[in-house]
């Protein structure tokens, strides 16, 4: 949802290039490997599917800092590279789960801690993060593959139990998307769906030039914390809803759902649900019968005139809500929220 146009395929920021000390007892952490590149140990970054180091420790430090972990915190880390944002998270939490798709990498990271004291706090998942279950976690910090961002923060905000925080970078114009207020040039599908379940901030830029070698876009860091409890809204109906209004965001909802195939599908919806209702009524029938007269029981039951035409009522309906003429652009989460209530109590569903 909510792609930003431009997307560096980029995949791996990989965070500093000082090799910190550990913690009293621990003594330097592979000291000479940290020290040297990695292509000169054989491993070579990828810079074709966009694999950078993050190559300024003031810019690791500040992400470690604004995301306030504690002591007792499990850390979930997503393409952590070769583990200088790792480590120095290791140093100030219980457990760091790493998830990391290049067993190169992997291999390096493994190495990086082999025989500390920090060893047991690390626990490496290898594979895809979108095609796995998240495991549980308090905070989530993660220079992520820009290509997965998208895909990536709704798995995160789905996820359960919640998390404290997440501290992440993006590509820039993806993460103002995220904060984007209604107005505003960037507010679309992602960031309506985003600030429905969580508070979103931006916290700093982080230049192309602080990458080892430089992306071809600038970036930046944004903190993301659910909200708990969640709105008592289905998402799959509200982003069903947004979806359709997000599609031509510069049109009046009337012309949006003017579309054709918006029409069959809502159709094809309120068909099932009125249909479901029936069912339901004929159970009820049973259970009744002898104690309620034909006229109440008729009342459970939902018709569907034969000259039932679904374009109709939902006009209607974006008229009785009086958002027949208003535009997506500029329609804030409570609008929305009246909207989709509207069109529920009427039975026409988006999901």
């Amino acid at each position: 949802a909510g792609q930003p146009a431009g997307q560096d395929p980029r995949n791996r920021g990989r965070a500093g290039a000082r090799t910190p000390r550990g913690p009293a007892g621990c003594g330097r952490i592979a000291a000479a490997r940290g020290n040297t590149p990695v292509s000169a140990l054989g491993i070579l970054f990828n810079t074709g599917a966009g694999q950078h180091i993050l190559k300024n420790p003031l810019v690791v430090n500040s992400i470690i800092d604004k995301a306030a972990l504690r002591r007792t915190d499990v850390v979930l880390e997503v393409g952590p590279g070769t583990g200088n944002l790792t480590v120095k998270m290791l140093e100030k939490v219980k457990k760091v789960i790493a998830c990391e798709i290049d067993p190169r990498l992997v291999g390096e990271l493994q190495k990086r801690v082999q025989g500390t004291c920090l060893a047991n706090k690390l626990e490496i998942k290898v594979g895809d993060v979108l095609k796995t279950d998240l495991p549980f976690f308090d905070a989530c910090v993660a220079n992520l593959p820009y290509q997965i961002s998208s895909p990536f923060v709704f798995k995160l905000l789905l996820h359960r139990p919640f998390f404290r925080c997440a501290i992440l970078m993006f590509q820039r114009e993806f993460a103002l998307r995220l904060v984007a207020k209604p107005g505003s040039k960037l507010y679309c599908r992602l960031s309506i769906n985003t600030q429905l379940l969580a508070r979103v901030d931006h916290l700093m830029k982080v230049g192309k030039n602080n990458f080892r070698p430089p992306p071809k876009v600038e970036s930046s860091v944004v903190r993301i914390e659910p909200k708990n409890p969640p709105p008592p809204i289905n998402f799959q109906e509200w982003d069903g809803l947004v979806r359709i209004a997000f599609v031509r965001k510069n049109k009046t909802l009337s012309a949006a759902f003017k579309s054709s195939a918006v029409e069959q599908l809502l159709d094809h919806n309120y068909r099932i649900h009125c249909s479901l209702h029936n069912t339901v009524s004929f159970f009820l029938i049973y259970n009744i019968l002898f104690l309620c007269t034909v006229t109440y029981i008729l009342m459970f039951i939902r018709e569907i005139p034969e000259n039932f035409k679904i374009a109709e009522k939902i006009q209607t309906v974006l008229k009785d809500t009086g958002y027949l003429e208003k535009r997506a652009r500029s329609m804030d989460i409570d609008d929305f929220i009246r909207l989709l209530h509207g069109f529920n109590s009427e039975g026409i569903h988006f999901s």
